[in-house]
């Protein structure tokens, strides 16, 4: 059985139902193909299931990519307060959680709710459970054909939307890459992103049993100019919390962390003006900066060399240049995203159409335009999605 349409679109997500409103609204015939039983699963998970749908502060210095131009484009068409006004029309309500990023009051499922409303009064047909065989495209008629089981999807416009590897449990695959590859794409080599980090044996053996402490820290590493300041947990396996997760995906598997553990604080300074220089007034000091047992733990593994002004000086170099090597990241079932992917020198960055291939689109995370923590990850695939959409 053939079906035709204007449109298909691989991938019920963020990216891949936004582009479907929008091309549906301009009254293309889409049809959108979900592998999965149901549409929207990263969305529904996200933000501890409260969805970080966009970040109010977004700009193009809060995404990692080979071209870091390229989401310039797509975000200037498409912003935070566009995505805020679709929120508002659906009466959802939100809440900033902190450093501009949006959360729902109630729950991630008000937001896929919104996206299937859209999609339904736009005339969008949606088909979950749609395992895809193959894909080609008939260059003579300048249409693609997607072979699922049982049925074929013929279109002169084919939108990739699948996402990249990160969480396999609720379906990830490298799909979209193969896609790209297969219609002779360039791919940036994917990797883990806001991913938490092992630690190799000797260091779990020095600091794990202390899992579930957590402190303020500034994160950053030699070879990125981005450092950032929040908070650190200790884990069974290693480090993550939100400034972990941020310096994982610039960290090239090779250089060391530098983790600032008292940042804006002149602990020696605090000392020499105390005028009471030796170890015990250092400890007390460590526990008003510290969490009490990290606090203990560093003075184990950093002790005092004495009680000169040079000694505490040391001291406090290393407390504000933690260097880590971590052992590896905890991979793609951990990552929250996945950096690399499609090459964005490949892809217009006004309509995410392939210049070497016409009627290809590739938008969200498939594409080598990864998002730091926050929601930024959300407003990228909106945008992305918005630009396909009125170009397909």
């Amino acid at each position: 059985m053939e079906k035709n349409y204007d449109v298909i679109i691989l991938g019920a997500g963020a990216a891949g139902l936004m582009c479907a409103i929008e091309a549906g609204k301009r009254g293309r015939r889409v049809v959108v193909l979900e592998r999965s039983d149901r549409i929207g699963k990263k969305i529904l998970i996200s933000g501890g299931g409260r969805c970080n749908f966009t970040n109010l502060h977004t700009t193009a210095e809060n995404f990692l990519s080979a071209n870091p131009h390229f989401a310039k484009s797509a975000l200037a068409r498409y912003t935070p307060a566009d995505f805020i006004r679709l929120v508002e029309k659906h009466r959802i309500a939100y809440h900033e959680k902190k450093l501009g990023g949006l959360f729902c009051d109630r729950a991630a499922s008000d937001i896929v709710a919104m996206l299937e409303q859209e999609g339904r009064d736009a005339g969008v047909e949606i088909l979950l459970d749609t395992k895809i065989k193959e894909v080609r495209k008939n260059a003579n008629q300048n249409q693609f054909t997607v072979q699922a089981e049982g049925v074929s999807f013929d279109a002169p416009r084919l939108v990739v939307a699948t996402g990249g590897l990160s969480i396999a449990k609720i379906g990830a695959t490298p799909f979209g890459y193969d896609l790209a590859r297969q219609f002779g794409l360039r791919i940036q080599p994917p990797r883990p992103a806001l991913v938490p980090l092992v630690f190799s044996e000797r260091d779990r053996k020095r600091w794990c049993d202390l899992a579930g402490v957590s402190t303020e820290v500034v994160a950053s590493t030699p070879g990125s100019r981005q450092t950032f300041r929040e908070n650190m947990l200790v884990t069974h396996h290693g480090v993550s919390g939100p400034a972990i997760l941020q310096i994982s995906s610039y960290w090239d598997g090779k250089e060391p962390i530098h983790l600032d553990l008292a940042p804006g604080r002149d602990l020696a300074a605090e000392m020499r003006n105390g005028g009471h220089r030796d170890p015990s007034n250092w400890k007390s000091l460590l526990r008003e900066v510290l969490p009490r047992r990290f606090a203990d733990r560093w003075i184990e593994n950093h002790p005092l060399t004495g009680n000169s002004d040079r000694a505490f000086a040391e001291a406090e170099h290393q407390l504000h240049a933690w260097e880590l090597n971590p052992q590896s990241t905890e991979g793609y079932g951990k990552a929250e995203v996945t950096a690399g992917g499609v090459d964005t020198g490949e892809l217009s960055a006004k309509t995410m159409e392939a210049k070497k291939v016409p009627g290809l689109f590739f938008i969200g995370e498939v594409v080598d335009v990864t998002g730091q923590l926050g929601g930024f990850n959300f407003q990228w695939a909106w945008a992305s999605g918005f630009c396909a959409g009125h170009a397909v």
